[in-house]
């Protein structure tokens, strides 16, 4: 598998997608074409976000077509070069991806090879489930199963502020809720900025801050860049 999954599209003060095209231009090295799903836009129509990253990936050769054009989704998905998934709700990505079948579609197609780029919602879709997400859940999926292409769960967004005058959970809290109840599974608390590629069968972090990394039974702990991380696949 081939898999680029990104924390956040938008640094703060920066364009849109600025600061990871460089990764997703090594990445997505030879392709020409890659096949968008928009569908955790909320605010903002599918063609309007299909445009929003058309515009920044034009700038490196590589075409955008959004499934929501096709008659077919999972046809267009298994005639892809390569998949991208962009961030918003996840709530709202996942139940359309589920409702087209494109959860099973996308898993087939990049097990065969075809790289993956996400970013945010993007990024929780790629995980067993979007139980790690930090969106509100506008709508209800059939189910919070995604598409399990990594056996870990990822936090995008990751931030340890608790502001002043804040009362409630902070996201490490509620991180530790979720392995209480989940203790046999992963979670990385990825900061923004950053980003997991994963290559041959070897994931590595990329960015300027550490991974926050969470299990239940066992200290949390903080990876950096060049860290080995292949205990993410060890149960």
């Amino acid at each position: 598998m081939k898999l680029l999954l990104i924390s956040n599209s938008t640094n703060a003060g920066e364009e849109y997608l600025r600061y990871p095209l460089p990764a997703i231009q090594e990445f997505l090295q030879g392709v020409s074409e890659v096949v968008f799903v928009p569908y955790a836009a909320v605010t903002f129509s599918y063609a309007a976000y299909e445009k929003k990253v058309q515009d920044r990936l034009g700038e490196i050769g590589i075409r955008v077509r959004s499934v929501h054009r096709a008659k077919d989704p999972r046809k267009m998905i298994r005639e892809a070069q390569a998949i991208c998934v962009g961030g918003g709700n996840t709530f709202a990505l996942t139940k359309k991806m589920q409702e087209q079948g494109l959860m099973k579609a996308i898993l087939t197609k990049i097990k065969a090879g075809t790289p993956y780029v996400g970013w945010s919602a993007g990024s929780n879709v790629c995980c067993p489930t979007i139980c790690t997400t930090n969106d509100m859940p506008i709508v209800e999926p059939a189910s919070f199963k995604a598409i399990g292409a990594i056996p870990f769960q990822i936090n995008p967004h990751y931030l340890d502020a608790n502001p002043e005058g804040h009362a409630g959970e902070t996201r490490e809290q509620r991180i530790l809720e979720y392995i209480e109840a989940n203790p046999r599974r992963w979670v990385v608390g990825l900061r923004e900025g950053c980003m997991l590629r994963y290559e041959e069968e070897k994931l590595e972090l990329i960015g300027p801050r550490p991974m926050r990394i969470f299990r239940k039974g066992r200290p949390i702990t903080e990876v950096q860049a060049g860290d080995d991380l292949s205990f993410l696949y060890n149960k």
